[in-house]
């Protein structure tokens, strides 16, 4: 059930969408702290973004080689959240479950600095709270036509023949064609004739300590011509995104509720910019977050039957890291 915060959110969103009054939103993981801007009126001494080539900020030149030192959790401790899953995966109470931890992590630079040396298609600066610079879009809406790219697979990019070894991989391989029926069947929710456009393509991501190839695949549907009134209601239908909860995702979120060992907050919710014609959003992951003058990454992968342990722990600690 809908608090009474997200159905004023929703409201302004509708009116916002109805008006063409472009406007951004911020929405965490458990949809309790929801915020929208009009987007013309957002102070950028609090708040930077980069959508896909939408700013409010002017770049600043980073005169300093990024240095980031992670601190991640034991492996003893990601033993037992990740057993705790699997568990419930082999009693078939989900297929797909994601699984993250925070790690903490020291750097030459400040979470502004971070922002703005980042590359990225999607990445934002919050009030020097968090900032994240994420590769994965949520969902697209251009004029009626609405378009969700999961991304799930990843290997690093130097090992031999990586892109074949990503492709062939039948952990990584039922991994994603558990999210891409997910993602068609929330697309269903809210669109007619939804298809899948591009199945398994390979995006190249470059990091400061290696680069990976990363797997997605693109899925769209049509909206009806009055979407606009209506983007509360489609955005919020749509959450968690699937791509880093799982299937199936009500009893999923459960699991994961049990096994995490802290809250993820924005991390991992969504965010987006509609331009008062389109809209553009994307899925809060790579993600640095300030406690107590402290930074911590947040990072995880999913977790399917034929997960290792010791593989998905490796994989938690390589996406910890700053695209440059």
């Amino acid at each position: 059930m809908l608090t009474e915060r997200n159905q004023n959110i929703i409201k302004q969103i509708n009116e916002f969408g109805h008006n063409r009054t472009p406007f951004l939103f911020i929405i965490d993981f458990e949809e309790k702290f929801p915020k929208v801007y009009n987007l013309d009126k957002i102070d950028n001494s609090k708040i930077k973004f980069s959508f896909n080539g939408k700013t409010n900020f002017k770049p600043e030149k980073i005169n300093k080689t990024p240095i980031i030192k992670a601190f991640p959790p034991s492996f003893d401790e990601y033993k037992k959240s990740f057993n705790i899953v699997k568990k419930n995966i082999l009693h078939g109470n989900s297929y797909l479950t994601n699984l993250t931890f925070k790690s903490k992590i020291e750097s030459n630079l400040s979470l502004e600095e971070i922002f703005h040396i980042s590359k990225a298609k999607y990445k934002l600066w919050f009030n020097n709270e968090f900032t994240f610079f994420s590769p994965e879009i949520f969902v697209q809406i251009k004029n009626n036509k609405i378009l969700s790219y999961p991304m799930k697979g990843t290997i690093d990019a130097n090992l031999p023949n990586a892109k074949k070894k990503l492709l062939s991989d039948e952990k990584e391989t039922a991994e994603h064609y558990t999210i891409v029926d997910l993602i068609r069947n929330d697309l269903n929710i809210i669109a007619k004739n939804v298809k899948v456009d591009k199945f398994r393509y390979i995006d190249r991501i470059k990091s400061t300590h290696k680069e990976l190839l990363q797997m997605s695949s693109q899925i769209s549907g049509i909206l009806p011509a009055n979407y606009n009134q209506k983007l509360g209601e489609i955005i919020f239908s749509l959450l968690p995104a699937g791509s880093i909860s799982g299937a199936p995702k009500k009893k999923t979120l459960e699991i994961i509720s049990n096994a995490e060992t802290y809250k993820r907050g924005y991390y991992t919710g969504i965010a987006g910019i509609f331009d008062g014609k389109n809209l553009d959003s994307c899925v809060m992951i790579r993600f640095i977050e300030k406690q107590n003058e402290k930074l911590f990454y947040k990072s995880g992968g999913g977790i399917t039957s034929q997960s290792i342990a010791e593989k998905e722990y490796q994989e938690m600690i390589d996406k910890i890291y700053i695209p440059i």
